[in-house]
């Protein structure tokens, strides 16, 4: 640890910030820690937001990431309800939205990202805990819901409303939902669960306004709706890095190290870094990614002359009815996705993911934990897509199922 790191300032009172300031604690690092977070909230879980809050099976209290007094013993310069506005990398300070400015040797950009809206604004939005709140109050069995997208969170709340007894419209501009990201047949069959459960699905066509009753649809159709949900995306909150001279270019734009200028570094939603392991630049938003990231980050400032690269292998879970859908790597983009273990029509399988000669990714449905982890271990040895089928044929035979 350099004698000269006595300030750290973390932006982004999330799961990536808390991480970070975690492992600067266990590292030994006993200077000022300041989280600055722009909701009033102690750091708390998202992913339940869109399903066991957002369902009614979870109260309030179960969101916190960590105890009040486990948040108390670290230590912890808290600015919540704060929002940094930009930062000057000259004086090394960052400039916050009451104009106060807060000095840092370390600063770890954590600011996530926020959701994307429809022009006028109109709908409900789901990031934040209060969005959960809001929804989950308009959502009684028979509540009219048109959910305005249909990627993993579009559908997991469809998912969700279908259980609590609502009727759900789901509007989707793209042939097939999620064909982009986990392929078309498989895209096919999640269409397929959420006709299945009663979901009145509209593909290939957008929206072009949301109004009181409901929205209209590109093409001229009007869709009734007590409640509409825009689920389009989101925008990664970097505004005040870019006003800074910090490079941005859908998030904070970082190297191997996640290091985007020196001793700036980026965690989590908002963050773009070169990934090793895949050859590419890659921003991931998902929950366990941003905890593993803020941990990389927290030894790089620690210990710069012993940091290595942070080149993980991606994880992302998604609930839907009855379906657990998880998935290793990086699967955007990918050239072929094949079929390894199962079948698409009882809902349970492993499906495999090749880009060029490499296997990049796994998905599974209805799999076990320990086959998935040996196909995360194939992702992560960077094995070729012909020894990793070959390792399939051969497993097969070795246990006699082929």
């Amino acid at each position: 640890m350099t004698s000269s790191l006595r300030q750290v300032v973390i932006v982004g009172a999330s799961a990536g910030g808390l991480a970070t300031g975690e492992a600067l604690r266990r590292g030994g690092f006993d200077g000022t820690i300041t989280l600055v977070g722009d909701e009033p909230h102690l750091p708390y879980d998202r992913p339940p937001l869109s399903k066991e809050l957002l369902a009614g099976e979870w109260d309030l209290d179960r969101l916190p990431l960590r105890p009040s007094a486990d948040i108390e013993a670290l230590s912890l310069d808290l600015r919540l309800g704060a929002t940094a506005t930009g930062v000057d990398l000259g004086r090394r300070v960052v400039v916050l939205d009451s104009g106060e400015e807060i000095g840092f040797d370390a600063l770890v950009a954590a600011t996530g990202v926020r959701a994307r809206r429809l022009p006028g604004g109109q709908g409900h939005v789901l990031r934040t805990l209060e969005d959960a709140v809001a929804l989950r109050d308009r959502l009684r069995p028979g509540t009219r819901l048109a959910v305005v997208g249909a990627g993993f969170l579009g559908a997991e709340v469809a998912a969700v409303a279908r259980r609590l007894g609502c009727e759900v419209t789901m509007i989707e501009p793209a042939p097939v939902p999620l064909a982009h990201a986990v392929g078309t047949e498989i895209g096919a069959m999640l269409t397929r669960a959420h006709i299945d459960h009663g979901v009145d699905l509209r593909t290939g066509t957008g929206v072009s306004a949301v109004h009181d009753g409901g929205l209209t649809l590109a093409d001229g159709t009007e869709v009734e709706a007590d409640e509409v949900l825009v689920a389009i995306g989101s925008v990664p909150n970097a505004g005040w890095l870019a006003a800074g001279g910090l490079p941005v270019d859908d998030g904070l734009v970082c190297d191997r190290y996640c290091e985007a200028a020196p001793g700036v570094y980026g965690v989590g939603d908002v963050a773009r870094w070169h990934n090793d392991l895949f050859g590419t630049s890659m921003r991931i938003e998902h929950r366990t990614h941003a905890a593993e990231q803020g941990l990389a980050v927290a030894r790089a400032i620690l210990d710069p002359d012993r940091r290595r690269p942070f080149a993980p292998v991606p994880y992302f879970w998604s609930d839907q009815y009855d379906m657990r859908i998880q998935a290793y790597g990086y699967l955007r983009g990918h050239d072929e996705v094949r079929i390894v273990d199962g079948n698409l029509d009882e809902r349970r399988f492993v499906a495999a993911y090749r880009t060029g000669d490499r296997l990049v990714g796994v998905l599974g449905i209805g799999t076990t934990p320990r086959t998935l982890r040996e196909w995360r271990k194939k992702v992560a040895d960077a094995a070729t897509w012909e020894q990793a089928l070959t390792d399939v044929v051969e497993e097969g035979v070795s246990s006699g199922t082929r």
